[in-house]
């Protein structure tokens, strides 16, 4: 289809502005020697040879194929192969007959097809002469050799990226993480004014233009590509002055930049207040991760800001590993909740902030002195670990026992004031019993006891910390089990009055109440709620007051007026 000497109609000669190419997603699925209608505009395909892999060009993509048309008695009006040079065109772009456009975006790598258009998918009434006659249906022996795919990353026309070499796996840097990359920058068909190799920088804090972060984001591991930069991801209208290696960038230019990202090093937040942050140095192996309870096995080097290593454990002698088990307060929380993120083999930097290191008070370690509101770095390589046994590998007798520890866990630490720590015991309690089908008669009534325990216990845990919804909740589920729980009655009402739902706080009460008339702890309650309801509805009567002073104001007004 040389347009040298095949003129392709460009698509409005051919088509109505309000045409769809209407190929469905996920369209037929043909088996070799088979022809089938694909969409519903007429347009048939018969696959002579499957295609590779799954994927199929986009519209914008850059594709690359043999043809042979001919007419339906079999005249061969143009032939790539007979000139023996694929033809290449931009897909979804109307430059050529949209029976291409919506029949070789079902085509995979290596296909080879047979279309039969239809005139209204190809040249219509007019044909195309003296080669096509009017009104002609025409077949396309078409085989799609490749494609480079070109995607308008930021959907204003503002970067344009083609790959020129695929990435590995199908993972994207993140805002966080520390790419790596090489690059060349030209000005549009003219000279290169920047080149560099292995340069790294922080994902969200850019480098050299703002097109870099962007484009980088929709990467993946060793991808190149190449990038059309309109002026407002790169200089805009100020353009950039020449400086050291690199040449100025006039106003207003359009960029060229050829840009790899090598690889990158994940960077994550491991608490949500952004205090300890994890960055993997080396990748571990497979997915699995320590649970709570885990015993794990690290080589560690932990240092202060200014370099000072204040312990060092695992790396003269494989012997001097440190050992923890997760969750269980042997190490401090940040180096805890870093590890239990980590997998077998993955070496990681770890930063973790005073609140989550050693605090306000100064620490003697092996190495050296840890002083008051430090902040610390480790270097972690996740050796090896012992996952606690999951509910799922367990029978229905080590379920209940498991839930009771984790309850006896759960109360020591709601002693010791540690309310998150024992909130999580409870939940885990919780899930070890939570499907009982299998459980015996006798194990579903010490199943049942348990869960009641364990959520009034975290319902409990819940008010300490404020979470009056998630406390409300627990007491519910309390309730399903046995409506008549003063405690759940009891906690839920507190639960309601911290919500201002004190109506409901009101019913659970009375409910209480009339089960347990000699509550102590209720009956106070009742009274925090009464003076609750007193200063609301003070609150209320001053709003209503003020309210209608104002309507009656607005009224006298409107009257003299």
């Amino acid at each position: 289809m040389d347009h040298d000497d095949f003129d392709i109609p460009q698509a409005d000669d051919y088509m109505n502005d309000d045409d769809e190419m209407d190929l469905p997603d996920g369209g037929p699925i043909w088996k070799v020697g088979e022809e089938k209608e694909t969409g519903k505009q007429g347009l048939k395909k018969k696959l002579l040879k499957e295609g590779e892999s799954w994927q199929t060009p986009e519209s914008g993509d850059e594709v690359e194929v043999h043809y042979t048309g001919t007419l339906l008695d079999g005249t061969k009006f143009d032939s790539s192969r007979d000139k023996g040079t694929p033809f290449k065109f931009t897909l979804g772009q109307g430059q050529v007959i949209k029976g291409w456009d919506l029949g070789i975006s079902t085509m995979k790598k290596g296909e080879n097809a047979i279309f039969t258009i239809p005139a209204d998918l190809a040249y219509g009434a007019s044909g195309s002469p003296p080669t096509i006659p009017p009104n002609a249906t025409l077949q396309f022996d078409v085989e799609l050799l490749s494609w480079t795919s070109v995607k308008d990353i930021c959907k204003d026309g503002g970067i344009f990226k083609k790959i020129l070499k695929a990435g590995d796996k199908w993972e994207n840097p993140k805002d966080l993480d520390e790419a790596i990359v090489n690059y060349e920058v030209k000005l549009e068909d003219g000279p290169v004014v920047a080149k560099a190799e292995g340069v790294e920088f922080t994902v969200k804090d850019g480098y050299f233009c703002p097109a870099f972060p962007i484009a980088v984001k929709t990467m993946k591991k060793g991808e190149k590509v190449l990038l059309t930069v309109k002026p407002q991801y790169g200089f805009g209208a100020n353009g950039k002055p020449a400086s050291g290696d690199e040449g100025a960038v006039p106003p207003n230019a359009t960029l060229e930049i050829t840009l790899e990202l090598v690889s990158w090093r994940t960077v994550s937040e491991v608490t949500d207040d952004k205090k300890v942050i994890k960055k993997i140095l080396k990748d571990g192996e497979g997915y699995e991760r320590p649970n709570d309870g885990s015993v794990v096995r690290v080589k560690i080097i932990g240092k202060l800001q200014d370099g000072t290593v204040f312990v060092k454990k695992g790396h003269e002698d494989e012997a001097d590993l440190l050992e923890f088990k997760a969750d269980e307060e042997q190490v401090i929380d940040g180096l805890d909740r870093a590890v239990m993120g980590m997998k077998k083999g993955e070496v990681a930097l770890v930063t973790i902030a005073p609140e989550y290191a050693f605090g306000s008070s100064e620490s003697q370690q092996e190495l050296a002195v840890v002083p008051p509101n430090s902040t610390v770095y480790y270097e972690v390589e996740l050796v090896s670990f012992d996952k606690e046994k999951e509910s799922w590998d367990m029978n229905t007798e080590e379920k209940i026992e498991a839930a009771g520890k984790k309850k006896e866990q759960g109360n020591a630490l709601f002693k010791a004031g540690k309310y998150a720590r024992a909130s999580k015991r409870y939940e885990k309690a919780v899930k070890f019993i939570d499907y009982d089908t299998a459980f015996s008669d006798e194990e579903k009534k010490q199943s049942k006891a348990l869960k009641v325990a364990c959520n009034l216990n975290d319902a409990a845990c819940k008010l300490k910390l404020k979470d009056y919804k998630q406390a409300e909740k627990l007491c519910t589920k309390v309730l399903e089990i046995d409506s008549r729980n003063v405690k759940a009655l009891y906690r839920r009402a507190q639960a309601y009055i911290h919500l201002t739902d004190l109506d409901l706080a009101e019913l659970d009460i009375k409910k209480a109440l009339e089960i347990d008339p000699d509550n102590r702890d209720v009956k106070l309650e009742y009274k925090v709620l009464k003076e609750k309801m007193k200063e609301f509805n003070k609150k209320e009567a001053k709003f209503y007051g003020n309210m209608f002073a104002k309507m009656n104001k607005l009224s006298a007004n409107s009257a003299s007026a």
